[in-house]
């Protein structure tokens, strides 16, 4: 495999700036996470391609630009607490995690959470992500408030337990959808107690679990 290193650069270079990412720590992050060790090791030669990768159980990595996208409207601050729902590989917790945040985040299928804790926190060493094996669309009311909560998954509609987590000034970004694998991404901000919500364009992503999901 061609060196990751370079790789990254590239991805960067030809599929974040090239699409208007301007973040310059969402590009640092995106440099810095080695996105080959997220994805099966018998696609670690196409980790770096634009497009999601499957994780097994049929769960995803999202494509690199998506998840530079989302991460951009998020605006993630460093010393913020997060609340990310659906772990996955771990990917989008630990760019999340190098733009200085601490990272709380959930995943409801045990394989997927038991291979993202062992890469993150023994074989990465993320000091600053928390992992929880739970249904997602109901938070962490234990340590809420979150100033920011990320979904990386589709739903019919927002799970009250996240906007009710959300904190004062937070902002909470999550795909939805009527029907399942189509969706729009919404950006919910949380101004004196109110939601206002924000439409940023259609998105496909695997199906929201759970209570709060289908």
């Amino acid at each position: 495999m061609i060196d990751p290193k370079y790789r990254r650069e590239r991805m960067v270079r030809e599929q974040l700036e090239a699409r208007g990412i301007r973040d310059q720590d969402v590009l640092r992050a995106m440099r810095t996470v080695p996105r080959h060790l997220f994805v099966q090791e018998a696609l670690a030669s196409q980790a770096y391609d634009d497009r999601p990768q499957p994780i097994g159980h049929g769960q995803t990595i999202s494509q690199p630009y998506i998840v530079a996208f989302m991460t951009e409207l998020l605006q993630v601050k460093p010393g913020m607490k997060v609340l990310e729902i659906g772990t996955g590989s771990g990917y989008q917790a630990a760019v999340l995690s190098e733009m200085g945040a601490t990272i709380h985040t959930i995943e409801r299928v045990r394989e997927l959470y038991d291979a993202a804790r062992k890469l993150l926190l023994q074989d990465l060493k993320y000091d600053r992500i928390k992992l929880r094996l739970d249904d997602g669309t109901l938070g962490w009311p234990q340590d809420a408030p979150f100033d920011r909560i990320l979904v990386t998954a589709g739903g019919p509609e927002v799970p009250k337990p996240l906007t009710e987590q959300l904190a004062e000034g937070g902002r909470l970004l999550i795909p939805v959808g009527e029907r399942r694998r189509n969706q729009e991404l919404i950006l919910i901000t949380k101004e004196k107690g109110e939601l206002r919500e924000e439409r940023k364009g259609g998105v496909l992503f695997v199906d929201l679990v759970g209570q709060y999901g289908w």
